[in-house]
């Protein structure tokens, strides 16, 4: 079986929106107990998310967006980020530890101690742009992760592939018209952020899905769309934005994806990985709000990476 490593913090927890708000900290408990209860936690040596520096966020960000979050910080209650997104007095150290998670887990599989790594964090990040923080997002993580193995261990070919049912339009902001990045994702269309229709580099490889279709439209993109960009690409790292909304279930959107559809998601960005990485990927947890479908799917996702799954 491969080493998968499982990374998560306490402040996580901490970190919430509102009592109603659907990015909750029971997101984290259900993926932990159905983990735990399934074994795969055994399997999986478990690592406390770091706090990300200042320069580990800056290959990211802007000065100006971290000033702006900082300045934001509520001494108690809450502080408005936008429509969708506050944050509460613990919120910025949670953040920091979400982007920390996706650094420690590119040295962690880098260096080779583990084949691959699953960060079980919140907050999001893949909406947050280079300067903006947006749609239940503060910074950037699989951004921040990304330019940590391009500037500190000089890898040259990474593939970024996002399934989460929302654009990933953060990190299309912040790797669009780098060449050494390709990311390619799926969400539906049209729905927030209502972007991503027309991609912003050659780099990108956008593909919407219309709402109330199924697994099945999702795998037709990949074998026919995904795989023979990411055979001619032969990424060294793969990292996956992995948001588990698009599943039936789940009511932030429109797409009917099941479990097993996950899994063989899954097992094919694992079959590039074999050939060309080595089996390196750094998966980090995004959208998802229905509790046990979310807990049964992330189940699917990381049981195919540790090769307890089939698919």
């Amino acid at each position: 079986m491969s080493t998968t490593a499982y990374i998560t913090h306490p402040s996580f927890l901490r970190h919430e929106m509102g009592e109603d708000h659907p990015e909750c900290p029971a997101r984290l408990d259900v993926i932990n107990d159905h983990l735990l209860s399934h074994g795969f936690l055994n399997l999986m040596p478990t690592y406390q998310a770091p706090r990300v520096t200042r320069e580990q966020l800056m290959r990211a960000h802007t000065a100006h967006h971290l000033a702006e979050i900082e300045a934001l910080v509520p001494v108690a209650g809450y502080a408005q980020v936008d429509p969708d997104t506050r944050m509460n007095p613990l919120s910025l150290i949670a953040a920091r530890h979400a982007a920390g998670a996706v650094v420690l887990a590119t040295d962690l599989v880098v260096s080779g101690e583990v084949t691959s790594a699953f960060c079980a964090v919140r907050p999001p990040g893949h909406h947050a742009e280079r300067d903006a923080a947006m749609g239940f997002c503060f910074f950037n993580n699989v951004a921040v992760g990304i330019r940590h193995a391009q500037r500190h261990h000089g890898i040259k070919r990474i593939a970024l592939i996002d399934f989460d049912v929302h654009h990933g339009n953060g990190s299309e902001d912040i790797l669009a018209g780098d060449d050494e990045v390709l990311m390619v994702s799926t969400f539906q269309h049209p729905l927030y952020p209502y972007l991503g229709e027309i991609p912003k580099g050659s780099n990108m490889l956008n593909v919407p899905l219309a709402p109330y279709t199924c697994g099945d439209a999702m795998r037709k993109v990949v074998i026919e769309r995904w795989l023979p960009a990411l055979e001619a690409f032969r990424p060294e790292l793969i990292y996956i934005s992995a948001g588990f909304d698009a599943h039936r279930d789940d009511d932030m959107a429109n797409l009917g994806w099941v479990e097993k559809d996950y899994a063989w998601l899954t097992a094919r960005i694992l079959d590039v990985a074999n050939r060309h990485s080595g089996g390196r990927i750094i998966s980090t947890l995004e959208g998802g709000y229905a509790l046990h479908a979310l807990a049964r799917s992330v189940g699917e996702h990381v049981g195919v990476l540790l090769g307890a799954v089939d698919a």
